[in-house]
This record gives C-alpha cells, sequence and structure tokens, in this order.
C-alpha cells in the first residue's frame, strides 16, 4: 500500500483518488479552497441555485465507469441523469431558428432541411460521418491511453478526412474549422453551428485543426445530459465516492512545495509549514504552478506539449426570473453572433476583448430543485471571455439584450442577475486570468496537445484539465483513470481495453 498525496480536489484529482484508493492505497487530497469540485461550483441566492461550471455533461460513459470500478452502486443510483431533447436549440444570425434532436442523425438532418432548406441537413449529416472518421482515428491515444512518447505524429496529422475543394484550377483540403464551414457546409449559418462547438471552449476556429469536428460528434453520438440539481451534484457523488473508498481530504490546505528525495517525489510541504510524506505525489494544478511547486526544475519531458497561449476563460451571468418556465423551453439555446468576423477579432486579438456581439449559450433547466417555487426560473448565460478581463455593467446590460433573441420577456421578469467573471474562476481553479483548458485535439502542431501525465520527476504525476487528454468534464475523468493506471500499474500502462 502506498501512500498517494493528490494536490487540489478538482474533477480529475478527485477520479484519480477514488481509482487509487480502491486499488489498496491510502490517498490524502489538499486542497486549499473551502470544497471540491474545482470549477464545477454552486452559486445559491433566495432559493435560486446555478452552477458556475459546466451547465451540461457529455459523454457521462466515463463517470458511468469511475461509478462501475470504486464501488457497488452505479452512477445513476447517485445522481439523476437526464438526457436533454431538444440537445439544443439555434437562433442565427438571420433570425432563422432550428431545434436539434438529441443523439439521433436522421433527426438532426430533418430539423435542419426544415428550419434552413433542403440539402442543409444532408451536407450536416455527410459532414458527421467523416466526423466520425476523425474520432474512430483519435479516440484511443487522444482520451484512452497515456500521451505517446512520439507525440509529433499526433501534431503533424490531422485525421480528418476533407472532402476535395477546387478553386482556381487548384485542390485544397479543409485544414481548419472555419474551412469546413465554407468548403463543405457551404451555410454560413451550418458554419456557425459548427463553430459555435469551438467556441464553447475557447478555440478560434480559423486556426483550431479540422480534427475539433470530433467536437459536435461526441454531442451528436453520445447525447447531451443534464444531472438533475445541477452538475455539482456530479461533484458531491464523486466527492462521496471518495470519502465511501477512505479518500482523505483536508480543506484549506495550501501547497507550497513538492518534497524531493533522491531525485524523486517524495511529499508535500504546506502553507503551515507541516511537511506531508508520500510514495507518489498526483497534482491537479494550473499552468506555471508545478514550476513553482517544484522551486524551478524542469519537471516536464524535453519535447513536451501544452496549450497555446491566450486560452480565453468564461463569463457567467445568472438570472433570477419571475414567472414559471414555458412548456416546451429548450434547455439550451445557442444564439449566434451577428458579427462573425467581429466576434473573433476581437475575443482572440491582441489585446483580447470581449466582442460587441458574442455567441451566447443560454441554459433554462426544467429543474424544481433549483427554484424557491413554481413562479420562478434560474437561468444562466455563458459565453466566452479573455482570460483577465473586467466586466462592466453595460457589458451585462449588453449581454441580457442578446439573451432577449432567446427569452423575449426577460427584462421584464428579472428579479436580479449575478455575475461570474473570468476573475472568479481564476479564484475557483487557480488558473491564471481563470482560463480554462480545451480538450486535446490533433494536428495544429500540437498547440491542442496537453503535457504527459508523467513527468521527468519519478513519482510526479499530472491531473486534471491541464494535462493530457485536455479539459472538460469527460475529459478530467479521462485523466484520472490515467493517472491510476500509470501508478497501478507502472509505465507500461497503455490505457482500458
Amino acid at each position: 500500500m502506498a501512500r498517494i498525496a493528490v494536490i487540489g480536489a478538482g474533477m480529475g484529482a478527485m477520479a484519480a483518488a477514488a481509482r487509487l484508493a480502491v486499488a489498496g492505497h491510502r490517498v490524502a487530497v489538499y486542497e486549499r479552497a473551502a470544497t471540491y469540485g474545482g470549477a464545477v461550483g454552486r452559486f445559491a441566492r433566495d432559493g435560486f441555485c446555478f452552477d458556475t461550471g459546466p451547465g451540461l455533461l457529455p459523454l457521462p460513459a466515463v463517470h458511468r465507469d469511475l461509478f462501475v470500478k470504486t464501488g457497488k452502486e452505479p452512477l445513476e443510483a447517485c445522481v439523476e441523469l437526464v438526457q436533454v431533447d431538444p440537445s439544443s436549440r439555434h437562433v442565427f444570425a438571420d433570425g432563422t431558428a432550428a431545434s436539434l434532436p438529441n443523439a439521433s442523425r436522421a433527426g438532426v438532418v430533418a430539423a435542419l432541411d426544415e428550419a434552413l432548406g433542403a440539402g442543409a441537413g444532408g451536407r450536416w449529416g455527410d459532414f458527421l460521418v467523416r466526423a466520425r472518421e476523425a474520432w474512430d482515428r483519435t479516440r484511443r491515444p487522444l482520451l484512452e491511453e497515456p500521451l505517446w512518447p512520439n507525440w509529433e505524429v499526433l501534431a503533424e496529422r490531422d485525421p480528418y478526412p476533407s472532402v476535395p475543394h477546387k478553386r482556381l484550377l487548384r485542390t485544397r483540403r479543409a485544414g481548419t474549422l472555419a474551412d469546413i464551414g465554407a468548403w463543405e457546409l457551404r451555410d454560413p449559418r451550418l458554419a456557425s453551428l459548427l463553430e459555435s462547438h469551438a467556441l464553447a471552449y475557447g478555440l478560434d476556429p480559423r486556426v483550431t485543426p479540422a480534427s475539433a469536428a470530433v467536437l459536435p460528434y461526441m454531442e451528436h453520438a453520445f447525447g447531451t445530459w443534464y444531472v438533475r440539481g445541477g452538475t455539482r451534484e456530479l461533484a458531491r457523488a464523486v466527492h462521496e465516492r471518495c470519502l465511501a473508498r477512505k479518500v482523505e481530504f483536508v480543506f484549506g490546505a495550501e501547497v507550497t512545495g513538492i518534497v524531493e528525495k533522491d531525485g524523486r517525489a517524495a511529499g508535500l510541504e504546506l502553507a503551515d509549514g507541516t511537511v506531508v510524506e508520500a510514495d507518489h505525489v498526483v497534482a491537479g494544478v494550473a499552468p506555471g504552478v508545478l514550476d513553482r511547486l517544484t522551486a524551478g526544475r524542469a519537471v516536464r519531458g524535453d519535447g513536451d506539449v501544452g496549450p497555446q497561449r491566450g486560452v480565453p476563460s468564461r463569463l457567467t451571468v445568472l438570472l433570477a426570473l419571475r414567472g414559471t418556465r414555458p412548456e416546451g423551453t429548450a434547455h439550451r439555446t445557442v444564439v449566434h453572433t451577428t458579427d462573425r468576423q467581429g466576434e473573433l477579432d476581437r475575443l482572440f486579438g491582441e489585446p483580447a476583448k470581449l466582442p460587441a456581439a458574442p455567441t451566447l449559450t443560454v441554459l433554462r433547466p426544467d429543474d424544481p430543485g433549483l427554484v424557491p417555487d413554481g413562479e420562478h426560473e434560474a437561468v444562466t448565460l455563458t459565453l466566452p471571455a479573455p482570460a483577465g478581463l473586467s466586466v462592466t455593467e453595460s457589458d451585462v446590460d449588453r449581454i441580457l439584450g442578446i439573451a432577449e433573441r432567446a427569452i423575449p420577456d426577460l427584462r421584464d421578469r428579472l428579479l436580479w442577475h449575478e455575475t461570474r467573471t473570468p476573475d472568479d474562476v481564476a479564484q475557483a481553479t487557480g488558473a491564471p486570468g481563470g482560463a480554462i483548458p480545451a480538450p486535446a485535439l490533433a494536428a495544429a502542431d500540437g498547440r491542442l496537445l496537453h503535457p504527459a501525465n508523467t513527468t521527468r520527476m519519478p513519482g510526479l504525476f499530472t491531473v486534471g484539465g491541464w494535462s493530457h487528454p485536455g479539459g472538460g468534464l469527460p475529459h478530467a475523468g479521462m485523466s484520472g483513470a490515467l493517472v491510476a493506471g500509470l501508478i497501478v500499474e507502472g509505465p507500461d500502462f497503455r490505457g482500458s481495453q
């Protein structure tokens, strides 16, 4: 039985802790904040409750596997999962709208044909077929296996099988999501639908590789799910599973250093001077923090990769509304920008700024547990925002105006609003500026790959969104499984079969 010290109580760190405890190790988690969950937080006021992190759960099989491998009770015995249908409603720049069924290719094709015109659905359906090929080619190396030592193979080749495009006597293939939208989808509304999946992770579709086609494919193939009571309930369930497996949690414990002995990680130093001995250290920390904890020692490999600079954060506006949620309201509505070029230039420019007309996601869950009674509604607005962004009331007022495209009577019903800025994200996660990591993607010279879970310091591992396989709830769970496998089975571990 090894002693394992885990830094941070984020979702990936807790997933690793539960799996390691089941394997017979003695696991203790040290979290600087007063609670668990990292970015998966909750805000409550006047009987209203809101998720302050992800509001929906993609790829629930990852967490089902976690609960199967760590105890007798399955995930569904610990939280209530609801498949969201429609998966999303989209309001496009020209005012047209389309509601897309959950996990139904034929249904999505029909809905897009009806909303956007004959042929639109077929082009989207053909794109999903190609996206599946990219998924099949990258699923194992990017999600289920430790990062390959020769990761350059993943960095150089784009797995998306783009369609040849002839123009001016030249044949070209889509290299970015924007290329796919322009050359293969051939409709600005379909292009906007595609690009919204990248924007949700703070990715610029003009430079994001075509391999990002796997993002809408995952949603199409595995569905979109809501955790009754909010995603914070999933964090609670994972925390309780850790406790049931005898994982120890120490909150309010800031780690100030990683102890090294005989060339390997041997424990932690806490801010109060306490030294914790350990056989392995698992660090669920944000960029730059690992260097500080190891006193600047180069613990990453010589060829390690990492996310590109300038990773955006997220701005969230929580709305308490009077009045009942209308019957038939979509759980998620995406209000697309009316100025695509302006949005991308401001969001990804130097310096980055909040767009005047950003793409906005509106979440309106049908969940009595989030409101004081049936005569009120809790609504969450989210949009990508530059890390470190300062937000003014005029910014919020502009966002409310955009949200009226989805909720026409919003201002008449508004009781109060609460804004969660990138600084709030930074406070919850420790990430500089509140930056939020994207999932790992192939191609793009490795810019969207993440550092391996192993380090050059034996006994030190990294977990969570800033390590392989990157950000997002399912990816965090996968990182926990990979780290647990590397510790339990050793460096020859090659992932689940």
